[in-house]
C-alpha cells in the first residue's frame, strides 16, 4: 500500500508540474515590449538572406524569422529595425543592447557560445564553407588552388577554416581580407583575387548578384561544417526561449502541414494534439513565454512555415536557387526537425 501511495503521489505531483504554468522574468522581452520595436542585427546585405529590395523594405529568409520574433511579441511583423552588422561588428551590436538577436548568417561554435557571452538558439541554416571560381580559371577541385589568392572575410570563421584546410593539404594561399560580404564579392567580381570564400549557402546568394553569374561556379568540396542560427546574449533565459521556440513553431509547422493559408482553419479542425497546443486550443503554452497564448498561430499566419520561407527566399525557384537538402524537414530526407511542442 506505501509504495502504490508512493507512486501516485510522484505522478500527482509531476502531473502539477506540468500543469502550472511558471513565469519567468525576461528583461529582455520586458525592453523590448516597453520600446514597442525589435531590434534585429542583420546582414548588411545578402541577396535571399537580408537585404533592402528596390523600394527600401528589407526581405529575405533571416528577415522573416526576425519579423516571426516581432510577430511573437506584437502579432505585426513591422515592429522591428533592422541593425546591420557585419562579420566584424555584428557581435559588438549584439552585447552593446543596440541589438536585441542576432538573425544573420552566424555559425554556432565552441568560443561563441561559452567564451564570448553568447546563446546560439537553434539551427535555421545547415551550411558550409566552399570555394567560388571564374570558370575562366580552368580549377575543378580546390586542390587545385595552390597559390591562389583568396578573397575572405574578417571577423568570421571562414578565415580559420581557410587556413586549415590549405595547411592540411599542403598548399599556401594569400589572402585578401575584406570588411564584408559585399566587399568580397566586388573585389572577386572584379578580379582582385582568384578565388572566393564563404559559407556555400552565401556564394550562392553572390552570385545570383552578379552580372554576368554564368562566367562563375562553385567548387564541389565543402570544407567545414556551419550550423547557422540566431544568437542572444547569455543570462536572459526566457529571451532565449522565445526566440528558439519562435523558430521551432515555423519548423513543427511545416512538419505539421500548416500554413499561412490554412492555418485559420486548422485551429478548429485538426485533431491532432501537437496541432492544438501550438496553436492555442490546448494549454497555456503563450504565458510560459510570456506571449499571448495565439502566438504560434500569428507566427505561421503572417510569416509562414519553415517552407515557406525558404521557398520564397532562397529555394530552387529564385535567382539563389537552394534545394532543401539536409535543410529538408527530418520526414523529407533532411536532418532538420523542433524538440516536441509539449
Amino acid at each position: 500500500m506505501r509504495l502504490i501511495k508512493t507512486i501516485t503521489t510522484g505522478v500527482a505531483a509531476v502531473a502539477m508540474m506540468s500543469a502550472a504554468p511558471v513565469f519567468a522574468a525576461s528583461k529582455t522581452l520586458d525592453e523590448v515590449k516597453e520600446r514597442g520595436i525589435l531590434q534585429c542585427v542583420v546582414n548588411p546585405g545578402l541577396t535571399g538572406f537580408a537585404a533592402p529590395d528596390d523600394k527600401g523594405v528589407w526581405q529575405g529568409f533571416d528577415i522573416d524569422l526576425c519579423r516571426a520574433i516581432a510577430v511573437a511579441i506584437f502579432n505585426d511583423p513591422k515592429k522591428t529595425a533592422f541593425k546591420p552588422g557585419t562579420g566584424k561588428t555584428r557581435f559588438t551590436i549584439l552585447r552593446s543592447g543596440e541589438g536585441d538577436v542576432i538573425t544573420r548568417n552566424s555559425t554556432w561554435t565552441f568560443i561563441r557560445d561559452v567564451d564570448l557571452g553568447f546563446d546560439f538558439k537553434g539551427v535555421n541554416y545547415y551550411d558550409g564553407q566552399g570555394f567560388m571560381v571564374k570558370k575562366e580559371l580552368g580549377v575543378d577541385s580546390a586542390k587545385e588552388l595552390d597559390g591562389a589568392t583568396v578573397c575572405v572575410q574578417t571577423g568570421s570563421t571562414t578565415e580559420l577554416n581557410l587556413a586549415d584546410y590549405f595547411r592540411s593539404n599542403n598548399m599556401t594561399f594569400q589572402p585578401i581580407i575584406t570588411e564584408d560580404a559585399a566587399e568580397s564579392r566586388q573585389n572577386f567580381e572584379k578580379g582582385a583575387c582568384d578565388v572566393y570564400t564563404t559559407d556555400a549557402s552565401q556564394l550562392a546568394a553572390q552570385r545570383s548578384a552578379m552580372q554576368n553569374p554564368a562566367e562563375f561556379k562553385i567548387l564541389p568540396e565543402i570544407i567545414s561544417k556551419e550550423p547557422l542560427g540566431p544568437v542572444v546574449r547569455h543570462g536572459d533565459n526566457q529571451w532565449g526561449d522565445v526566440v528558439r521556440w519562435t523558430l521551432n513553431v515555423m519548423i513543427i509547422a511545416e512538419e505539421k502541414g500548416l500554413t499561412s493559408a490554412n492555418v485559420g482553419s486548422m485551429m478548429g479542425s485538426s485533431s491532432d494534439p501537437e496541432v492544438k497546443r501550438l496553436l492555442g486550443v490546448e494549454g497555456e503554452y503563450g504565458a510560459r513565454l510570456g506571449l499571448s497564448n495565439d502566438w504560434a498561430m500569428n507566427v505561421i499566419k503572417q510569416v509562414g512555415n519553415y517552407a515557406e520561407s525558404y521557398d520564397r527566399n532562397i529555394g530552387p525557384n529564385t535567382a539563389i536557387g537552394l534545394t532543401r537538402g539536409v535543410n529538408a524537414a527530418w520526414n523529407q530526407g533532411g536532418i532538420l526537425y523542433s524538440p516536441p511542442f509539449r
